[in-house]
């Protein structure tokens, strides 16, 4: 299992300084996310820094733009960081897509299929040079001229991760897509009964298993080096879980596990506008369950006791930038005890 980190709004010549840290300490790779700044930008610079870390968007919003855009911009940074680029995408949310993007919504887990493949498609006219005819129910990508053509990447096309927590966008994960990026706002079992099934369910209409189908986990985890870091984190993770546990499609998360009502009493708080108020409906139980809890050593055996047999890569949960130094002790004793466990390599 590869032991990765999230940075999440760092600019770019910042996440070039940061992946070259990231990569010295020992990190498989690196992962940024489109909400402040664009994330290929970011990634570039950070491949010109570094030689050996994965560079990885977790997540690009796929419907901010087009497969041919996102293709294009892929199929660049993969040449460019020499096969160590890895594309995690997702649709966002209805209101991102229509009212801060101003591009179309419609049956997001069908138009999301249909993207993936698309871009499948104009990556095998870059590598083959044969004529480009992808014809959909959503995309039609049907000229690429030699002009227009970037020809082949002697490192083919990237890796595609796709995010999703409902049954039908993880299933087409499991079809057209290399990997899943498994929602921050998840749980044992919700991966168990929701999420490996759905997954499973796709593998099998594209004749494949789970065997080489790659599962990222970025879990919030609940540690800190003092006791102040480890309050703080606390805060964080509280108001971050009332956040996604007010999202209504996120709520068979909630329905799962026995506790809808939480869901219930935030959308109730939001509607009498006191959001304010939201973190103090995560208690102690409810944080157990989203969130990875304790001192850096009781958190590390948690997050491998809980994601560890299921999980290929692993890392932590960033709103902000992100502090490589704070999350040292977690990182450190994560390997240790990956190293010290039966099998290890």
């Amino acid at each position: 299992m590869l032991i990765d980190f999230h940075t999440v709004s760092h600019p770019p010549n910042r996440l070039r300084t940061v992946a070259r840290e990231l990569e010295s300490v020992g990190y498989d790779s690196v992962w940024t996310t489109e909400t402040r700044f664009d994330p290929f930008i970011g990634l570039t610079l950070a491949a010109d820094a570094t030689e050996r870390a994965r560079l990885c968007t977790g997540l690009a919003v796929a419907f901010a733009r087009n497969p041919m855009t996102m293709a294009m911009s892929a199929h660049d940074l993969h040449t460019v960081s020499e096969g160590r680029f890895v594309l995690g995408i997702g649709s966002q949310i209805k209101p991102h897509i229509t009212r801060r993007f101003s591009m179309p919504w419609s049956a997001p887990a069908a138009r999301m299929r249909e993207f993936i493949l698309a871009m499948r498609a104009i990556w095998h006219s870059f590598q083959t040079g044969e004529r480009l005819r992808f014809r959909g129910e959503f995309y039609r990508h049907t000229l690429l001229g030699s002009f227009f053509d970037p020809g082949p990447s002697p490192h083919g096309p990237p890796p595609v991760l796709l995010a999703g927590v409902g049954e039908l966008m993880t299933e087409v994960a499991g079809e057209v897509a290399d990997g899943f990026l498994v929602h921050s706002f998840s749980s044992r079992l919700h991966l168990e009964k929701v999420a490996l099934p759905a997954l499973r369910r796709g593998r099998e209409k594209a004749g494949r298993s789970l065997t080489d189908f790659q599962i990222h986990v970025a879990p919030f985890v609940v540690s800190g080096r003092t006791e102040q870091e480890y309050l703080e984190s606390v805060e964080h993770a509280r108001a971050q879980l009332a956040y996604y546990a007010s999202v209504p499609g996120y709520a068979h998360v909630l329905e799962l596990h026995g506790l809808g009502e939480v869901g219930t009493e935030l959308y109730r708080l939001a509607a009498e506008g006191r959001a304010d108020e939201a973190a103090s409906v995560i208690d102690d139980d409810v944080l157990d369950v989203f969130a990875i809890v304790g001192e850096p050593k009781q958190a590390a055996a948690k997050m491998l006791e809980r994601f560890g047999d299921i999980a290929t890569s692993m890392a932590f949960y960033q709103l902000d930038g992100g502090d490589p130094d704070r999350w040292a002790p977690v990182y450190e004793e994560l390997r240790a005890q990956q190293v010290a466990a039966p099998g290890a390599a």
